[in-house]
């Protein structure tokens, strides 16, 4: 069967109401799949829902609450019969000196990031195994490559993504499933402009130190994923995608 003939992807973004994972919902969508957006926010992907034709699942979810992350993935089962695609985007961050860091908030980023990621996987993974497309696709980022001062836990986090992701499909490739990572650099988001605008983030020194010379827009990272996610990518798995517009391999400081 041609890739044109394929049934609609069965998809599940999580933290998909804003930034990357509403970019991808909304990508998905435009291409006649089906999406499941896991949010917080009780607007979660509201923008995408019209003209989705009942294609669009919106669900409040906490994705640090294993209960609350299993009841969601019963759901989507419940609607669509099966999963074919997980894209976890789910995030938060809490930047600040190392030495002051408050257990709450590093606690709060591994549990959203990689507790969060693996409870998804997990709740996932009946659906997937029985899925002759399953692909998983994690959200790491360029601060799981590099040393960011004030990034400690956010750089942790990003680390055990990709560690997470190449464990995961070495062990799961037995059951058909796919597992990859992208490490987007850095984005226009509403996240990154409140970072700007609340004196934790200069975007100056990062364009400059860009070769392409900009942040990226979101649509161009859930370009990237869903490749990943796609029968396109059917014989990529543990792989992590770099999408930083060259910032992790500039080496113009040296000449």
């Amino acid at each position: 069967m041609s890739a044109e003939n394929l049934p609609p992807l069965r998809t599940v973004v999580t933290g998909g109401g804003s930034g990357i994972g509403r970019a991808c919902a909304e990508a998905l969508l435009e291409q006649g799949h089906r999406v499941a957006v896991l949010d917080l926010t009780s607007d979660a992907g509201r923008r995408t829902e019209d003209g989705a034709h009942g294609r669009l699942l919106r669900l409040d979810c906490d994705i640090s609450d294993r209960g609350a992350v299993f009841g969601a993935f019963a759901a989507v089962h419940d609607r669509w019969g099966g999963l074919d695609v997980l894209i976890n985007s789910a995030g938060i961050a809490r930047p600040g000196p190392s030495e002051t860091l408050p257990p709450e908030d590093w606690k709060l980023m591994v549990d959203v990031h990689l507790t969060g990621t693996m409870w998804a996987c997990q709740a996932a993974f009946p659906a997937l195994s029985a899925s002759d497309r399953a692909a998983i696709v994690n959200l790491s980022s360029v601060a799981g490559r590099m040393g960011m001062p004030h990034r400690a836990s956010y750089n942790a986090v990003k680390a055990g993504i990709e560690g997470l992701t190449r464990s995961l499909a070495v062990e799961w490739a037995q059951h058909g499933i796919r597992c990859n990572a992208i490490a987007p650099g850095y984005v226009d988001t509403a996240f990154t402009r409140a970072l700007e605008t609340a004196g934790k983030l200069d975007k100056r020194p990062i364009v400059e130190r860009t070769p392409l010379r900009r942040f990226a827009a979101p649509a161009e990272i859930a370009e990237a994923i869903l490749f990943l996610a796609s029968p396109a990518a059917s014989f990529v798995t543990g792989h992590t995608l770099v999408a930083d517009g060259g910032l992790t391999i500039d080496g113009a400081w040296y000449g």
